[in-house]
């Protein structure tokens, strides 16, 4: 005999199927990660991450217009610097006047109510393509930490809303939220990177800023002593505890889709609003996949997109945000 409940009823069409879905993916999940070199009249593709570019300040201002149209409300900001201005403690970003300080400015100024968050950390404006400061061959922490507070003051007097710590040093969410309170900027917020692992997904995205670990003697071949061991669980948990004891209004899991888990873990841990950020080696795993015809690119863009919402994001950092909303619209 069939059992009186049968499950496919709730499948039988597109109709039945959209009233009982579980999960909605609408513009208002989105961080719209953006790349700004200096310059004028450039949108150049990044090779790595086809149909991505990078952005001098006049064309960032035209993207930024269009993101707002689509619905999409919040963005990443990340700069390119140039090699000239990079040195081992990053001097550079603590210009009041460099391309992170004026990319701010240039949002407010074309789009005033765009969420703006900021990337805190060293890599793009180090000699050596590490999140922190070198010495004898080691990442130094505390030395960074300064550094990273005073960057964090830096983007919130350019007009950012939140700053966003990506180098997992300890102790630096403390740091930079007792430099904010210091300086008067009670309301600038911070999404720490909580959960950031030392992942092997990130290759394009250093080729987009060109900040990968450069090979030298005495200089850390990768980032494995600060950024965490992609094996472990429960150090996730014990790093995001600390960063909200820290003060992080925003948590953060990276890479995405190999850490859904972890996503999940943190969501049902804490009562706190959690991003991931759908890194680039993803982005560019499905791209490469569709472009040879083994993939159907909407459908596993999609699939993946509800995945990390299903596992628990609230916030969805992702190159596919424009393609994805232009489908849902």
């Amino acid at each position: 005999m069939y059992p009186l409940r049968r499950n496919r009823r709730l499948r039988a069409n597109e109709v039945i199927r959209s009233l009982v879905r579980e999960t909605i993916i609408t513009p208002n999940d989105f961080l719209v990660p953006l790349f700004v070199v200096e310059g004028k009249g450039i949108k150049e593709e990044i090779a790595s991450m086809p149909n991505y570019f990078r952005f001098s300040l006049d064309l960032l201002e035209k993207e930024v217009k269009e993101l707002w149209n689509l619905g999409l409300k919040a963005i990443l900001l990340f700069v390119k610097v140039p090699d000239a201005l990079k040195d081992n403690k990053g001097t550079e970003a603590l210009n009041p006047n460099g391309l992170m300080q004026r990319a701010i400015k240039t949002v407010k100024n074309a789009c005033p109510d765009m969420l703006v968050m900021t990337d805190v950390a060293l890599d793009p404006y180090s000699s050596y393509g590490h999140d922190g400061i070198i010495q004898h061959g080691k990442v130094l922490n505390d030395e960074t930490v300064d550094i990273l507070a005073e960057m964090s003051v830096s983007h919130a007097k350019a007009g950012t809303n939140f700053v966003a710590p990506s180098d997992m040093m300890d102790g630096r969410i403390l740091s930079i939220r007792e430099a904010l309170e210091d300086e008067g900027f009670f309301d600038t917020g911070i999404m720490s990177y909580s959960a950031k692992y030392a992942s092997g997904f990130y290759g394009p995205f250093r080729d987009a800023l060109d900040s990968a670990p450069v090979e030298a003697k005495n200089i850390p071949k990768d980032k494995k002593t600060y950024q965490m061991d992609y094996a472990n669980r429960h150090e996730a948990l014990r790093e995001t505890e600390m960063d909200i004891d820290e003060g992080a209004d925003i948590v953060m899991v990276k890479p995405g889709l190999a850490y859904l888990d972890i996503v999940r873990e943190v969501k049902n841990e804490f009562d706190i609003p959690v991003a991931v950020y759908q890194v680039s080696g993803e982005y560019a795993m499905i791209k490469a996949a569709a472009e040879k015809g083994w993939l159907d690119h909407n459908q596993i863009m999609m699939e993946s997109t509800v995945a990390f919402k299903r596992a628990g994001a609230d916030i969805i950092a992702s190159y596919f945000a424009k393609d994805i909303v232009k489908l849902i619209s």
